[in-house]
């Protein structure tokens, strides 16, 4: 049975070259690069850079010491916390220049791309259920009809595709972060992986929040010894992209000037929720975009290329939330529309959703809500649109109303003539423009 809040085993820190899964020199010339790099000479520095634990570091140490390439420079701090220095020799800069060469990368090691599949099954998305509870806490600042939680929490912990269709401005985007935040628990999130000798960086700052480790009690490495320091304790990622979206944004980024990878969105997003919003508003074509996920909805797994052309193969672990303003038959043929699971309708607001969605606005922004507005909204403009509500018109009728009133130097209100200048940029009349 799925539980609200998963219990993420942590990755083991390795704790000897062998237990880190990767290749010995790769290992070395890392840390060679790192040390030549970032002039480092303490064990515990090297450490830190590295992202291991100290005995992982002595351990290349003495193994570059007995090839020349290391040498000892003494003691350095006190006598309860003395810690002997390090330097590159000749041999040692040598090797790390003959490294950098073959790939600028330096710093962390990566962890070895078994090693992430194992970890991604431990944590993965499919395993986290939401309760009605949470879902509606996260859901709380929006005015939603009655039933749509309904259709949303089963879809969400289906951990299928969804897509969110409706007109534009009610609500699609927020939905989503809504969902991601009901998920609220935490994973390991790699800073690096490596395939083949390749190192591909996973950690994005932007997608990742990291979070503190409940264990930690200092900012030294030896404190994350609860868990293996070359991962990042995080929220579950969401990755949003919108209309920029383009497919080869979906494919591993070669840096020709480091040698290195950067993951591609869907691979970021591993363990949390993958956005893509106003579908239908890329460059390509909705059924291309659907058709490159297609096997790593169904298959659980998504297929990567090198540089060299070799194509590997990586976990696809991701809620993925189409939300579109086009009705689903005008973006996708019968076959891919199969394949998304569930197909919400996200509509405008009833009259009454209105009115709340109204008082809610006039809430957030502090503002004492004018039923003479609102009534003259009701009966006097909606009608000329044909009683059209959107949840977006009262965020910008109050925005624009209180703009003229800071403008003006009035007091912050609203009133019948204010929300009519409003209106007046809510829907711009047709015309004929003299050329």
């Amino acid at each position: 049975m799925k539980h609200m809040k998963s219990t993420v085993h942590a990755p083991v820190p390795p704790v000897s070259i062998e237990a880190t899964g990767l290749e010995l020199e790769l290992c070395r010339d890392i840390m060679l690069k790192t040390m030549f790099r970032r002039n480092l000479t303490l064990t515990s520095d090297v450490a830190n850079a590295l992202c291991v634990l100290p005995p992982v570091v002595q351990e290349l140490i003495e193994m570059c010491r007995e090839n020349g390439m290391i040498e000892t420079l003494g003691m350095r701090g006190s006598e309860n916390a003395a810690e002997l220095r390090y330097q590159l020799t000749d041999a040692g800069k040598q090797r790390a220049t003959d490294a950098l060469e073959q790939s600028e990368y330096y710093g962390a090691l990566p962890v070895p791309l078994e090693d992430f599949r194992t970890q991604t099954k431990r944590q993965s998305i499919t395993d986290v259920a939401i309760t009605k509870e949470r879902l509606e806490g996260s859901m709380q600042h929006l005015v939603l009809p009655d039933d749509l939680l309904a259709q949303l929490g089963p879809a969400v912990n289906s951990g299928k595709s969804v897509l969110l269709y409706g007109p534009p401005g009610n609500g699609k985007s927020s939905i989503s972060n809504g969902i991601r935040d009901a998920l609220g628990d935490k994973i390991f999130v790699p800073r690096f992986i490596e395939y083949e000798g390749q190192v591909i960086s996973v950690y994005d700052p932007i997608v990742h929040s990291e979070v503190e480790d409940d264990g930690a009690n200092s900012k030294e490495l030896r404190r994350v010894a609860n868990h293996d320091p070359r991962y990042v304790l995080c929220r579950r990622p969401t990755v949003m992209t919108g209309g920029e979206l383009t497919l080869d944004m979906l494919d591993l980024n070669y840096n020709k000037i480091s040698k290195t990878y950067q993951a591609p969105l869907q691979l970021k997003a591993t363990g949390g929720v993958f956005i893509v919003d106003d579908l239908g508003r890329q460059q390509e074509p909705p059924q291309a975009l659907i058709n490159r996920w297609i096997v790593p909805m169904e298959g659980g797994y998504d297929i990567l290329s090198l540089q060299s052309g070799q194509k590997f193969i990586v976990p696809f672990d991701t809620l993925v939330i189409f939300s579109t303003n086009f009705a689903p038959a005008e973006l996708f043929d019968g076959a891919a529309l199969r394949r998304i699971y569930y197909k919400i309708l996200i509509d405008g607001p009833t009259r009454d959703d209105f009115i709340k969605v109204f008082f809610k606005v006039c809430q957030a922004y502090k503002i004492k809500p004018s039923e003479e507005v609102i009534t003259h909204l009701l009966a006097n403009k909606y009608p000329t649109v044909d009683n059209l509500f959107a949840s977006y018109h009262a965020p910008f009728l109050i925005d624009q109303m209180l703009s003229i009133c800071e403008y003006e130097q009035r007091e912050r209100m609203m009133s019948v003539e204010l929300v009519d200048r409003a209106w007046e940029n809510l829907f711009v009349k047709e015309r004929t423009i003299a050329k």
